[in-house]
């Protein structure tokens, strides 16, 4: 099969990647050495400021770009990329009428990492006590980007059948591709060598941050009285005041901040808790508890879309009394610890393998490549989109750039 040998790829991030950070910047290198291997040319631009904690990108050339700025035309003018891939469909809206204008034969993909307006509706169910509602403001800007990209990457298949049965988005515009798993054996600790229970996440992300509270205020006091011994090790990038504050080591609750490696944190726990109360996509967490042969506890909605028909690594519930219940029994029993473990790595092995994805997705941006102009006749919505977008984005962009010259 060939490969992408000579395309030139533009990633327009929305961020730079953070692996460490995130299961997004983890997400964002496995499609980043995907192209690389393949043989692409990979230019990786943002508006964002790099941290002491970006990824270096080795063998790609990196650009910083500027919002509402004509300099984006210039350079999008000279590379001339065949591909772009949006980091989000936030760098679409900001970016994609300009691809649209001095690159129209570009393929266009987007890699939404969540449906944001899912996680969004949930939240506002969860926090705010609203009427969950689809049809909020976020869906009508992240579907009108999904319809104007040749191609949209899909962490999870509720989402994807989400988009096509509520949203009506043509499923030729649509591909499933989850975080993948590396084959690979890993040197595990036994169930004897694990202690305390985990939770990892970054706090930018609305769902940990009240998870990690969620498990202080609820959780923790259920299982703490009926399981003194109990230890939480809570681990996470960007913590914020709110979350320090929870660090009471006299109740074994011990917030840590970053971990170096989250394979060192949650391979030494004995069972990963996660009681997910909002939230969308696939968690990254969970997906390394099984890879790291940590059982787990969670939410339906923390397991949403990871399992399919196999038994999950532990156990799924969302009363925070069975919960409890859960996690005692999953710590202390060997054999049910033993099985849940097994069942993890059945998922990986059958649902995340790298090879399960690998052939397929190349097979179709080579099949967008050659097809490009028939499938963008049978996308009518996005065609009419594309069209007004350039003309009012445009315009918007131009009197706010015009509006920042006159500052100076």
């Amino acid at each position: 099969m060939k490969g992408l040998e000579n395309k030139q790829l533009l990633i327009i991030g929305f961020v730079w990647p953070e692996p460490k950070s995130s299961a997004a910047g983890s997400r964002m290198m496995q499609l980043i050495s995907f192209f690389k291997e393949k043989g692409a040319k990979i230019t990786f631009a943002s508006t964002a400021v790099k941290s002491e904690f970006s990824e270096e990108l080795i063998g790609i050339v990196c650009k910083q770009i500027s919002l509402n700025c004509t300099s984006f035309d210039v350079f999008i003018s000279d590379l001339q990329p065949d591909l772009v891939l949006f980091d989000r469909f936030m760098t679409e809206e900001q970016f994609g009428w300009r691809v649209a204008q001095h690159c129209p034969n570009a393929l266009l993909m987007l890699d939404t990492e969540d449906l944001h307006c899912l996680r969004e509706a949930r939240r506002l169910e969860v926090l705010k006590n609203k009427p969950f509602d689809l049809n909020n403001d976020l869906a009508k800007r992240e579907i009108a980007s999904i319809f104007r990209c040749d191609l949209t990457l899909m962490v999870s298949e509720f989402e994807m059948e989400l988009l096509q049965t509520y949203f009506k988005v043509p499923s030729f515009l649509l591909f499933y591709l989850p975080i993948w798993v590396e084959n690979e054996t890993l040197d595990l600790p036994s169930f004897e060598e694990r202690d305390d229970f985990v939770f990892i996440g970054n706090f930018l992300h609305a769902p940990n941050h009240d998870t990690v509270i969620y498990l202080k205020e609820v959780i923790w006091p259920f299982l703490s009285k009926k399981f003194p011994e109990a230890k939480l090790q809570v681990y996470g990038a960007y913590p914020t005041p709110k979350i320090k504050s929870l660090h009471e080591p006299k109740l074994n609750f011990f917030v840590h901040g970053r971990a170096e490696s989250s394979f060192e944190v949650i391979s030494k726990a004995r069972v990963l808790l996660a009681p997910i109360r909002f939230g969308a996509g696939i968690k990254g967490k969970l997906l390394e508890a099984m890879q790291f042969g940590t059982p787990s506890v969670t939410t339906t909605i923390g397991a949403e879309a990871m399992n399919g028909d196999f038994l999950w690594n532990g156990f799924i519930t969302d009363s925070p009394e069975d919960f409890v219940e859960k996690a005692i029994e999953l710590y202390q029993n060997k054999s049910f610890w033993m099985q849940a473990q097994q069942n993890g790595f059945e998922i990986i092995k059958n649902r995340f393998s790298k090879d399960l994805f690998e052939n397929t997705f190349l097979e179709m941006v080579l099949d967008k490549f050659d097809n490009l102009e028939k499938y963008r006749e049978h996308n009518f919505i996005g065609s009419m989109l594309i069209h007004h977008f350039l003309q009012s984005t445009k315009y918007m962009a131009k009197w706010i750039e015009e509006k920042n010259k006159a500052k100076y």
